[in-house]
C-alpha cells in the first residue's frame, strides 16, 4: 500500500530535484480521481468560490464553506497531502483567530496543513500558526484575495516590484512555511526564488523553473468558461462532452427511449 505523502516528504523533493505536483479538489469524487493518478498535493483551494459555487472572485467565501469542501475531499482517503485554503478575513483580523481557525481546517476538517496568502504582511500570522505544529503553505505573487488593492487579476514583480516580491518569500520562508505558492509572476522572478530558497515554491504562471507547479482541476478539464489565463493549459475539454451526454439522455426520455427493459424492475 501506497504511504500517504507528508511534510517533510515534500521538503525532501526539492533537496532531490523531484518536481511536486499539486492540483485542486473541492468534493469527493474529484479528490479520488486525482489521487489515483497519483498527485502528491491536493488543494482544497478557495477558488471552489468560483468554479464551484459561481462567485465573482474568492472574497465571498467563507469558513463554513471551505470546511465543507475540506471534509468532502477528506473523504476520499487520499494518499496526497491535503492543504487547506484558508478563506478572506478567517485569518487576518488577529492571530488568536487565524490560530482558532487554521485549527479547525485539521481539527474538523482533516487538512494536513493550510494555505494563507501574503508576505511580510502575514509573516507574523505565519509564525503563530506554524509554531503550534500547524504546517502552513504561503502564497504571494498574485493573491486572489488582494484583487481590489491589485485592480484585478494582474502579473504582479515585475520591475520595481521584483524586490518586494523576494522580500515576501524570504519573509514567509523565515516565518516557517514549509512551502510557497509563486502565482503571476514573471519566470525569471520564480526563477531566482526557487534557486534561493530552501523550502519548495510551487508556480501557477510562475515559469518553469519552480519546484513544482499547480492548476484548477476545473481549469485542467476545461470545465470553467469563466475566464482563461495564460498559465493555464487544457489537457481535456469536458464540458462540450457532458453537455452532448446530457442533450442525448433528453432526447431519450423524450422519445421513450430511455428507461429500457434493462434498466427497469420485474
Amino acid at each position: 500500500m501506497q504511504k500517504k505523502v507528508n511534510i517533510p516528504e515534500i521538503l525532501q523533493m526539492k533537496q532531490d530535484g523531484r518536481r511536486i505536483t499539486m492540483l485542486t479538489a473541492y468534493d469527493y469524487p474529484f479528490a479520488r480521481l486525482v489521487d489515483n493518478a497519483g498527485v502528491d498535493i491536493i488543494l482544497v483551494g478557495d477558488s471552489a468560490g468560483v468554479v464551484f459555487s459561481g462567485y465573482e472572485n474568492t472574497l465571498p467565501v467563507t469558513m463554513d464553506e471551505m470546511l465543507y469542501h475540506v471534509k468532502a475531499v477528506v473523504r476520499a482517503s487520499p494518499k496526497a497531502l491535503v492543504v487547506a485554503d484558508m478563506p478572506f478575513m478567517s485569518y487576518q483580523v488577529s492571530v488568536e483567530e487565524a490560530r482558532r481557525n487554521c485549527g479547525r481546517m485539521l481539527q474538523e476538517g482533516g487538512a494536513a496543513a493550510v494555505k494563507i496568502e501574503g508576505g511580510v504582511n502575514a509573516a507574523e500570522t505565519i509564525r503563530a500558526i506554524s509554531s503550534i505544529d500547524i504546517p502552513v503553505m504561503a502564497h504571494i505573487g498574485l493573491t486572489p484575495q488582494s484583487v481590489h488593492r491589485m485592480g484585478g487579476f494582474k502579473v504582479q514583480g515585475r520591475k520595481d516590484q521584483a524586490e518586494r516580491i523576494m522580500a515576501d518569500a524570504l519573509a514567509v520562508e523565515e516565518a516557517g512555511a514549509f512551502s510557497v505558492v509563486l502565482e503571476g509572476i514573471p519566470a525569471e522572478l520564480a526563477a531566482r526564488i526557487t534557486e534561493k530558497m530552501s523550502i519548495p515554491t510551487i508556480g501557477i504562471g510562475a515559469g518553469v523553473n519552480c519546484d513544482g507547479q499547480v492548476l484548477v482541476i476545473h481549469d485542467l478539464l476545461g470545465l470553467c468558461e469563466k475566464y482563461s489565463p495564460k498559465f493555464v493549459k487544457r489537457y481535456a475539454e469536458l464540458a462540450p462532452t457532458i453537455t452532448e451526454a446530457v442533450q442525448s439522455y433528453l432526447e431519450e426520455v423524450r422519445s421513450g427511449k430511455f428507461p429500457t427493459d434493462s434498466h427497469s424492475f420485474n
